[in-house]
């Protein structure tokens, strides 16, 4: 297999050995990330030797002390993998011209650095140290030009201090060159005075590798900026599981396990860091889950208490247009598209054209898309702006096919901009709309939420729509759910599965597990061919059944592309109907090739579907967008994926953000639709069988749903309602600000 793996600064999979020598060129350079190739003359070799990893500055003429390994690439031959190294000057006449000459000081090129070596030979770069001034004797050097290379060599002089500072302390180079690139000469007093500042402030540093790099500074185990470091480090974990704040005490005990130190010491650091303004504590004397002391991190609390502010400021804001007559314009809608609403229907168009915010919730086949049509064809006949969205691209793309107007994803409705750092729409530059329609709101978690309402006008109405009984979002928050059991927008659920939806077995079904009933078989005697269960108990032989059902029976049976029209969500990544192993299989069965990269237990291949599985603002790729491998250039250590039409180049050490995509977790899926797909459902995946998931699976599929697995566990899937818990404070926030608007706003102005 044709694999390269990039080097990790963890790895240590084999002895390393040192190894020394003159740097003579730089064949390839990655200004980013600091990855280095590199042609090294050692002594002893005749030939020049290939070294490859993170340096910072490298330069022709410098002499480097590296420790490794050595490792024999397939293409590109025998190669020194760097672990750490250090440089330092050169110390003959032919390595210190070239060291000059190589564009590493500013305003010293080759010629010049030729005119300054002959004058003062092998003391030349003690001359720029400590005599810099005799250089003015050198023909074509001028004070101006003394005094650039002056600031040039300083600054050359101590980006070598910090790499051999931090390398001292065990950073890799790898590390060190981020560290540098976030700090620059700053880096060793930063470090220095406090290294777990690194957790938060450079990226690829947690928490777990900055407290290895402070241990071996000999920082104590129960220093105070470890113990603050932990408990945002918790919390950070915490928000991964959905959480938007934790109760102080759970917490305390959280840090506690993690860190093994005393409690009271924890307890100190989070005064320290409340004191700082990195957390936020609050008492809630009315939560859901009984009185307590919240802890939010920052940015959280103030996203939660901007999304009420917001919410509670649009309804209380008359409308940007003249209000209408809802029958007229039910009575003119039915026309215009020759349809006959339903009476939910119908509440649901009065509701939206009267209100300022409101919430359209429901299932599958109960004409939330027919609200959607209605409502855009009355506000387009008014002439007003309107704005259609949904958090992922598949959503927005779908939500475009179905209304015919543009949708967009959220991220790039708020014209997200790396270079200008941040949302480019907000509320001093709002969106330029009256009309808000939010598709699949169920997905939006606290922080984009609260971006997106920034941006909206207070005169804007905002119509929500999604299924609340799906998944909730993958990121911090339950928004929508929030929305709704505060009672404080208009709410309108459609129930009614019509005729047409009935004869779908996908549709059907998706109720019933819903409703908290088994799934119903097709020779049942319904007309719909779109829904199997293929009973297997065995997880070996259930993976088997997948493959064959993704690579032969479904391809051929519904003339379906296995790769671009068939996805296998799994409720777990492990195990051996995971995500994990179903990729694999999968991937050898679909693409056996072997032009690729191998990054740690991931193998990318050209061809591979492959998934995003983080926001990347600055490749406008975000988590969930599914693409196509193109390419792997193993010497330029690129990769390029195909996401949409769109051909996006990752480097090596960005590889981590991918993940093969054969096979998903349900939770991944979320805001998708698929032609068709197959559903592992065993009592293997026991800890996650609840019945959202199972109802999120299943109403991912468009024309197929294939579930594989035991009745046992289906039956424990559709009987279990459990909710995790998420501790979120926006419920009671709306609620709090509700009593307010009831004195001072009509029913109108309310949203009813």
């Amino acid at each position: 297999m044709n694999l390269k793996s990039p080097p990790s600064s963890e790895e240590n999979s084999s002895p390393l050995v040192s190894l020394s020598g003159i740097i003579e060129r730089i064949t390839y350079r990655d200004e980013e990330g600091g990855y280095t190739v590199a042609r090294v003359k050692v002594k002893g070799r005749q030939d020049l030797v290939t070294v490859v990893g993170y340096l910072m500055a490298p330069t022709p003429g410098e002499i480097i002390a590296m420790r490794g390994e050595w490792r024999n690439h397939p293409r590109f031959g025998e190669q020194f993998q760097i672990k750490s190294c250090t440089t330092s000057v050169p110390a003959t006449v032919y390595g210190i011209e070239r060291y000059l000459g190589s564009g590493l000081i500013k305003g010293i090129g080759p010629m010049l650095a030729k005119r300054i070596v002959k004058a003062f030979g092998e003391k030349t770069l003690d001359v720029l140290e400590n005599q810099i001034v005799s250089v003015l004797a050198v023909e074509g050097i001028g004070k101006k030009r003394l005094e650039m290379i002056k600031r040039a060599w300083d600054e050359q002089k101590e980006i070598r201090n910090v790499m051999v500072f931090l390398h001292s302390h065990g950073v890799s180079s790898g590390y060190a060159a981020k560290i540098f690139k976030r700090y620059g000469t700053s880096s060793i007093k930063i470090v220095r005075e406090n290294p777990y500042r690194l957790a938060t402030e450079v990226r690829g540093i947690g928490f777990i590798t900055a407290d290895k790099i402070a241990e071996k500074m000999g920082f104590p185990k129960d220093s105070e900026y470890r113990a603050g470091a932990g408990i945002l480090y918790a919390l950070q974990q915490l928000s991964d599981e959905g959480h938007v704040y934790y109760p102080q005490d759970e917490l305390i005990k959280k840090a506690e396990e993690l860190l093994g130190i005393e409690r009271e010491v924890i307890g100190s650091a989070l005064q320290s860091i409340k004191t700082k303004g990195e957390v936020v504590v609050e008492e809630f004397h009315d939560p859901p889950f009984g009185e307590t002391r919240a802890v939010y991190p920052a940015g959280f609390y103030a996203c939660e208490v901007g999304i009420a502010g917001r919410l509670l400021g649009l309804i209380a804001t008359p409308r940007s247009f003249r209000d209408i007559d809802p029958e007229k314009a039910l009575k003119w809608v039915e026309g215009r598209l020759s349809i006959e609403l339903a009476e939910g229907q119908r509440q649901a168009v009065r509701v939206a054209s009267e209100s300022k915010v409101m919430v359209l919730t429901g299932g599958p086949g109960t004409g939330k898309t027919t609200i959607i049509n209605s409502v855009l064809r009355i506000f387009q006949k008014l002439g007003v702006r309107v704005l259609l969205a949904a958090p992922t691209g598949r959503a927005a793309k779908r939500m475009s096919e179905t209304t015919g107007f543009e949708a967009k994803t959220i991220h790039r409705l708020l014209k997200f901009s790396p270079q200008k750092g941040g949302f480019q729409k907000n509320e001093n530059a709002p969106l330029e709309c009256d009309i808000l329609i939010l598709d699949e709101a169920s997905m939006i978690d606290t922080l984009l939420m609260y971006h997106l309402l920034k941006a909206v006008s207070l005169s804007s109405t905002l119509i929500l729509v999604g299924d609340v009984n799906q998944l909730p979002s993958v990121g911090p928050g339950i928004v929508l759910s929030d929305i709704i059991a505060s009672g404080a927008v208009p709410v309108v659920e459609l129930t009614e599965v019509f005729r047409q939806a009935r004869e779908s077995l996908i549709i059907v079904n998706a109720h019933r597990i819903n409703s908290g009933e088994l799934p119903l078989k097709k020779e049942r005697g319904y007309p719909g061919d779109d829904f199997y269960f293929i009973e297997q108990d065995d997880p070996e032989r259930a993976s088997k059944t997948i493959v064959e059902l993704v690579t032969e029976r479904i391809p051929k049976g519904f003339n379906l592309d296995p790769v671009s029209d068939i996805q296998v969500l799994s409720p777990m990544h492990r195990g051996a109907v995971g995500a994990g192993n179903l990729n694999d299989l999968l991937q050898k069965a679909m693409n056996p090739g072997e032009e690729g990269v191998a990054w740690g237990a991931r193998r990318f291949l050209v061809n591979d579907k492959v998934m995003q599985i983080k926001n990347n603002y600055d490749k406008d790729v975000y988590n969930g967008d599914i693409g196509r491998i193109l390419r792997v250039d193993p010497e330029s250590r690129v990769m390029v994926v195909s996401f949409e039409g769109r051909d996006i180049p990752y480097d090596f050490g960005e590889l981590d953000e991918l993940m093969p995509a054969y096979a998903v977790s349900v939770h991944k899926s979320q805001g998708s639709e698929y032609p068709a797909v197959v559903i592992p459902v065993l009592t293997q995946h026991y800890m996650m069988l609840q019945r959202n998931l199972l109802y999120t699976a299943v109403t991912r599929g468009k024309r197929l749903v294939v579930v594989v697995g035991s009745k046992k566990a289906l039956a424990i899937a559709v009987r279990n309602a459990k909710i995790e818990r998420r501790y979120t404070g926006l419920c009671r926030r709306l609620k709090a600000g509700a009593p307010f608007l009831e004195r001072t706003t009509s029913p109108i102005e309310r949203g009813g």
